[in-house]
């Protein structure tokens, strides 16, 4: 009786395992039954850093996200309030919004931070936080320059 019992519940167990693997393998096959047009319209909803996280996922959706643009562009705008000039330049010579988005992100978060005032207090260059500086035109410090000199609390050097 006891062998029988024993025999139930291992059957029991092995079927468990086969329904969640079974499961496991129906969702990822719903995700690649998906129609191209239908996971773009999923992107074109996400933020910028979930659509890059989307694009690492798998090579399917590297190759649905990787040149095209009307999934890249409104997150390109939004940099554009920051680096209008940088944007427009890249558009006019070529380069995709995700191009552009990837070459000049960075500078924007750095563009922005100086324009909103959070660098404005900053004594020495020992006081910047290297890990998010990087190499930027004499324009845009020109464009920074002008904004910290406007600001209110901006001491002279005589």
């Amino acid at each position: 009786m006891q062998n029988n019992s024993e025999r139930n519940h291992n059957s029991r167990v092995s079927d468990i395992e086969l329904n969640s693997v079974d499961a496991e393998n129906s969702q990822n096959n719903f995700f690649e039954r998906l129609p191209e047009e239908v996971i773009r319209q999923i992107f074109s909803s996400l933020d910028m850093q979930s659509l890059c996280r989307a694009s690492m996922t798998c090579r399917r959706w590297y190759d649905i996200t990787k040149d095209n643009d009307s999934l890249w562009k409104p997150h390109c705008l939004a940099l554009r309030a920051v680096c209008k000039r940088e944007i427009d330049d890249d558009q006019k010579s070529g380069y995709s919004f995700k191009d552009t988005l990837l070459r000049n992100y960075q500078k924007s978060q750095v563009k922005l931070h100086w324009l909103s005032g959070r660098y404005s207090n900053i004594c020495s260059p020992d006081n910047l936080p290297e890990a998010i500086m990087c190499p930027m035109d004499a324009e845009t410090w020109g464009e920074i320059l002008e904004v910290e000199m406007e600001r209110p609390n901006h001491k002279q050097i005589s």
